[in-house]
């Protein structure tokens, strides 16, 4: 009796095993590129035609909803239609095939990897992967070199993305085509993992400033994760310098009536590598994303008053002083 009971409870397990591990592979299948290694030759997510009929219906719809110059201000004959900005720090073994997804999203594009920092040879790897390479010796972090890819691209369309995570082609195009039909900032809708207990502080700030905007619709989407794409409108209208400090800009964003959206789910939190490090006390990328948070809202009461745009009802607060 004993041993049948371990028989079925053994075949009962492996059923489970089988089924978690079917599960995984589909997964895997369903992130894997169309990107056939070893190949020179791209397959274009978005094919040519498809592109100009997008950026053509997106300037008809901007200009319905009053935004005559979306997405652009440019000619589509003075530069890409795209521009991909990643800023990478050493980098070598993974840039290469950042590059070559980044490229495959359409035929008129650009990919700029803005080397910072690195002691190994990402510049060159990236170069031979076939990105514009700009070199920094200096470490200027993620938002740092996305500012600095953003003021030298030239495309109409600004899709950031990062150099550990080899996004595939098929989900990096969403940004891009939502752009293109007169989003102006296309955000990640990837909100975090809101029901670990106790949820983590800037998934909590993401969600916070959401809400302060009257975007709570948005949850926990954020130019904090990566990808995300903004219009040329966009990118004037958040300035060039706030994209160091990204809650800052997505704040500029909204309060400046542009369309923010989250477009397409990337799980970021599940692709990015999980890199160990001993340390103690907070974590000091965590402080920095929440010293950002806190710009973001000194800005709002700033610009919209101390109560950042609310109302304060019937109470008259100077008589109790």
């Amino acid at each position: 009796m004993k041993l049948l009971r371990k028989t079925r409870t053994t075949a009962r397990y492996a059923t489970r095993t089988n089924v978690t591990r079917r599960k995984t592979v589909l997964k895997k299948r369903r992130w894997k590129s169309g990107h056939k290694k070893g190949t020179k030759a791209y397959t274009f997510v978005i094919p040519s035609k498809q592109l100009m009929s997008q950026a053509k219906d997106g300037g008809e719809n901007g200009a319905e909803n009053g935004m005559s110059d979306a997405p652009s201000h440019r000619d589509v004959s003075q530069g890409p239609m795209l521009s991909v900005i990643i800023p990478a720090m050493n980098e070598e073994k993974r840039i290469g095939a950042v590059v070559r997804e980044a490229l495959r999203i359409c035929r008129d594009a650009e990919v700029l990897v803005v080397v910072n920092g690195s002691t190994d040879g990402t510049a060159n790897a990236a170069k031979r992967a076939g990105a514009r390479v700009l070199t920094y010796a200096e470490a200027l972090g993620h938002d740092g070199g996305r500012k600095v890819g953003a003021a030298e691209a030239r495309g109409q369309v600004l899709l950031f993305t990062d150099a550990d995570i080899a996004i595939p082609a098929e989900h990096l195009a969403p940004y891009v085509k939502a752009v293109l039909k007169g989003t102006d900032v296309a955000l990640n809708d990837y909100h975090g993992p809101v029901t670990h207990h106790p949820v983590h502080p800037v998934v909590e700030a993401k969600h916070m400033l959401n809400s302060i905007l009257a975007r709570s619709d948005l949850r926990g989407a954020s130019m904090t994760a990566i990808p995300h794409a903004i219009s040329r409108k966009g990118l004037e209208v958040m300035g060039i310098s706030s994209l160091e400090v990204p809650p800052l800009a997505q704040a500029k964003a909204v309060i400046g009536g542009l369309r923010v959206r989250a477009v397409h789910h990337v799980p970021v939190g599940r692709m990015n590598a999980v890199r160990i490090k001993k340390r103690r006390g907070p974590d000091p990328l965590s402080q920095v994303v929440l010293n950002d948070h806190m710009a973001a809202i000194k800005w709002i009461t700033d610009t919209l008053g101390p109560r950042g745009g609310y109302t304060d009802l019937q109470r008259v607060r100077n008589l109790a002083r």
